[in-house]
């Protein structure tokens, strides 16, 4: 009902501004509690020298950016202008095999990179999931598929393959495990896209080209095999009009966003304070909850680089990759609380919408969401952090659809249908602000620690209350409208409002006097167009 109610425009002015505020004056804090322990003991193994001639130093506690911006840029930017240059030179020369030389253009670096052991495991649970795939049995193919996937993730094999790590190659163990984990991942796609298909299998070569594919082998995104192989095999090579307009602005958009994570990175030291509990005890209110969100937002700014920049390459391959993951800042529902969208998308056709149906049953929901998670802890490695991290979400899932048909029911659905849009939409703007928090603190644990979660929990609704709790409350409040006018502008965009028919003197009918009170007719209320199935069922 809510999704196309606007709210005044001075009342969003007043929303803007507060954020703004809010968000200047936590960073001011989180500044200078950087500042002035920057030479603390708990500082001195990661916060390493920086920009000299501002005499500022770098926050280095991240080792997956550090390994990404300096350590792989060179390797990386290497095989992919290679990968690219190669493509373009088949794709000139013989488009119709395209797939077939960029499947042995990865080949080749994977070959060169890690050597003929690597390439011939790889290789091998290629050919295992293929033949359980001739079998045709959904449930097969999936068990073999986790199996296969557990011995990368849990002990003992995880210490029996340590000797196949080993090597003066720093960077062996990221790769390693990188490209097994997603190659299980497509095997499991194409096992189970080939049980669908009806006249005979895909050959082994298609699962070649598909895992073979070198921008996504190492790192992803993972595209599910029937939408790959349909974008890979097409002959129609034509682009549409300023598509390389859009690929180059997102290219420079990546550029901008590295810039200014180095720049957070010279001025707020927000991954390394959440390791300092005697810190973090002394931060005030404001400061501790920017330490948090600052975080949440540079997760976010890191997979939209990693994935940004493989995803542009893919793009000059005529592939349609998926999207970045979604701001931490635009979420306020459980069902789109993704950080990997290709995972999401996988997670999504093969276990989730299977089982969960229409996503409308409670019993049906509660199986499908224990399955997704429990393979998303397989994913990410069965640890306490990733138990307690899935637990809750799965909860969360759960709890948006119970809430749903709480309120459904009379007299609830009788008491929204009669306020206005606007009104709707401000007591659901309310109602969004825990799921908000419950997002923040949920995944604050998975990247940081659960101390930190606990401590950032008591301080916003034990210690801080009711002051810090209230104010924090309302500046969410202010972000979630700010949020709900933009997909408020995006819906009107994909699905604008049909104007009124107009009568026979030229007025609408929305116009024209209200019909008699004797006539027995009412007008008909105009359906509201849906939205995103995740965010719909939320609402």
């Amino acid at each position: 009902m809510a999704i196309k109610a606007a709210l005044p425009k001075y009342e969003l002015y007043f929303y803007n501004a507060v954020l703004a505020s809010a968000l200047l004056w936590s960073t001011r804090r989180i500044f200078e509690a950087s500042a002035s322990n920057v030479d603390r003991k708990a500082f001195k193994s990661s916060v390493k020298p920086g920009w000299h001639y501002l005499g500022r130093k770098m926050d280095t506690a991240d080792e997956e950016w550090a390994m990404w911006i300096w350590t792989l840029r060179a390797h990386i930017a290497f095989a992919l202008c290679g990968h690219v240059l190669f493509a373009k030179l088949c794709s000139m020369l013989a488009p119709q095999h395209r797939s077939l030389a960029s499947m042995a253009y990865g080949l080749a670096a994977v070959w060169t990179s890690m050597g003929w052991t690597y390439v011939t495991l790889v290789l091998s649970h290629c050919v295992l999931l293929y033949s359980i795939s001739l079998v045709k049995i959904r449930r097969l193919c999936l068990l073999a598929g986790f199996c296969t996937l557990a011995t990368f993730k849990c002990e003992p094999f995880v210490s029996w393959q340590a000797d196949l790590v080993a090597g003066d190659f720093d960077l062996r163990r990221v790769l390693f495990y990188g490209g097994c984990g997603f190659t299980i991942m497509r095997c499991i796609s194409f096992a189970l896209e080939n049980c669908e298909r009806q006249d005979g299998n895909y050959s082994i070569l298609e699962l070649l080209k598909y895992n073979f594919y070198l921008p996504f082998f190492y790192f992803g995104p993972i595209m599910t095999f029937d939408k790959f192989y349909a974008q890979a095999n097409k002959s129609d090579l034509s682009r549409k009009a300023r598509e390389m307009w859009d690929i180059n602005v997102q290219a420079v958009t990546h550029l901008a966003l590295i810039l200014a994570v180095d720049i957070l990175f010279h001025f707020l030291y927000v991954l390394t304070i959440p390791g300092d509990l005697k810190l973090l005890r002394h931060l005030s209110d404001w400061a501790l909850v920017g330490v948090a969100y600052f975080n949440l937002v540079y997760d976010w700014a890191k997979a939209a680089v990693m994935f940004g920049v493989i995803n542009t390459v893919s793009r000059l391959d005529h592939l349609d990759p998926p999207k970045p993951p979604k701001c931490i800042t635009a979420l306020y529902v459980f069902a789109e609380t993704h950080f990997d969208r290709g995972i999401n998308d996988w997670l999504c056709k093969y276990v989730y919408d299977r089982l969960g149906g229409k996503h409308d049953d409670v019993l049906a929901e509660l199986l499908a969401t224990l399955c997704t998670y429990a393979v998303t802890v397989l994913w990410l490695g069965p640890s306490k952090p990733v138990l307690v991290w899935a637990f809750f979400n799965c909860f969360g899932l759960n709890c948006e659809l119970w809430a749903a048909k709480f309120f459904s029911m009379e007299p609830f659905a009788s008491f929204e249908h009669a306020m206005s849009g606007a009104m709707s939409r401000r007591i659901r703007a309310v109602v969004c602000i825990f799921n908000f928090w419950s997002i923040v603190l949920y995944n604050t644990l998975l990247l940081n620690s659960l101390d930190f979660a606990k401590l950032l929990a008591k301080r916003l609704l034990l210690k801080g209350f009711p002051i810090t709790t209230a104010v924090v409350m309302f500046v969410t409040y202010c972000l979630i409208q700010v949020i709900k006018e933009r997909e408020r502008r995006r819906a009107l965009i994909d699905d604008p409002d049909p104007l009124p028919p107009a009568t026979s003197d030229g007025a609408p009918v929305g116009a024209s006097t209200s019909p008699p009170a004797d006539s027995g007719t009412a007008a008909p209320a105009v359906a509201q167009p849906v939205g995103d199935a995740g965010k719909q069922k939320a609402e």
